[in-house]
């Protein structure tokens, strides 16, 4: 099968996992969503990830996180489209409900979370809003 946004397909199968209450979800490795998937990990909203081995093919399992029942990531919402790509000016990167959520973006020294791409002073693509 070929995806053509694989890291829009990786969000909605975190979505969808949470819906079931799963604590754990896999999805076919790359390194744009290994990219994404530290971000998520450092700000705190996943537990862990790890590459796996499957039938010949690299996988990630993702274990996700739940407080009180409650899923950690209440949004998570793809920003940046293979048909309409969106940047930002690093003056310009828009805050997400107020602060309390991240925007992940992909920037020229990396993937990085909003604040990060503040303080380094750099824009680039928005990948993702995650709240």
């Amino acid at each position: 099968m070929n995806i053509s946004d694989p890291v829009g397909d990786m969000l909605t199968r975190i979505r969808n996992a949470q819906m079931r209450g799963s604590t754990k979800v896999a999805t076919p490795s790359s390194k744009m969503r290994l990219r994404v998937l530290d971000v998520l990990q450092t700000e705190g909203y996943i537990r862990g990830f790890a590459e796996i081995e499957k039938d010949g093919h690299r996988e990630i399992e993702i274990e996700l996180k739940y407080y009180d029942g409650a899923p950690v990531i209440q949004e998570i919402k793809r920003i940046s489209k293979p048909g309409r790509r969106v940047y930002s000016s690093v003056g310009d990167i828009p805050l997400v409900r107020n602060g309390l959520g991240i925007s992940i973006l992909s920037t020229s020294k990396g993937v990085m979370s909003d604040n990060v791409a503040r303080t380094e002073n750099v824009g680039g693509e928005i990948i993702c809003r995650v709240f």
